[in-house]
């Protein structure tokens, strides 16, 4: 046997391939959860589709310090924070909010039997601010005060 050097055809061809394999791979890493500042484990990753991200309810919450009843049929879940009360039902986009109506933008799903809800809802309802960065693949959840820098407002300088 003699040894051929690859075509150039044979490059380009191993090149695309390795490309699109590493594309992939990029694209169906999990998203981290990062709630002030601390990183989050959770045995359901959130999941991003349609424009929205949505994120295991009792995860995040326990994050925020809430506490989360399920009822026992496990359609319904009351998340308490302090003294506000975010009852949702998985498969419908009304919820109520220390008793308001309140309809969220899409209906919470259940996903290897945790709740998943959008994160733009957790944040309506909890006051803190929510972000999905897709290139780095991370939630952000921040509550007001706590791991921010304060602003030039409240900041006092002495000489």
């Amino acid at each position: 046997m003699s040894y051929r050097p690859p075509t150039w055809r044979s490059v380009v061809l191993t090149g695309v391939l390795a490309l699109l394999a590493s594309a992939g791979l990029f694209v169906t890493r999990p998203i981290e959860i990062i709630v002030d500042g601390t990183h989050l484990d959770s045995d359901v990753q959130p999941v991003a589709a349609a424009r929205r991200v949505f994120v295991p309810l009792r995860t995040i919450a326990d994050a925020l310090g809430a506490r989360t009843i399920r009822e026992a049929k496990g359609s319904s879940v009351v998340i308490i924070r302090g003294s506000d009360a975010l009852h949702v039902r998985v498969g419908n986009r009304h919820a109520t909010l220390d008793g308001m109506p309140m309809t969220l933008e899409a209906a919470p799903f259940v996903v290897r039997g945790r709740i998943m809800i959008g994160l733009r809802s957790i944040a309506r309802a909890f006051g803190v601010r929510a972000s999905y960065d897709a290139v780095a693949g991370r939630v952000n959840v921040m509550t007001p005060g706590i791991g921010e820098a304060p602003s030039s407002t409240n900041l006092t300088i002495t000489q």
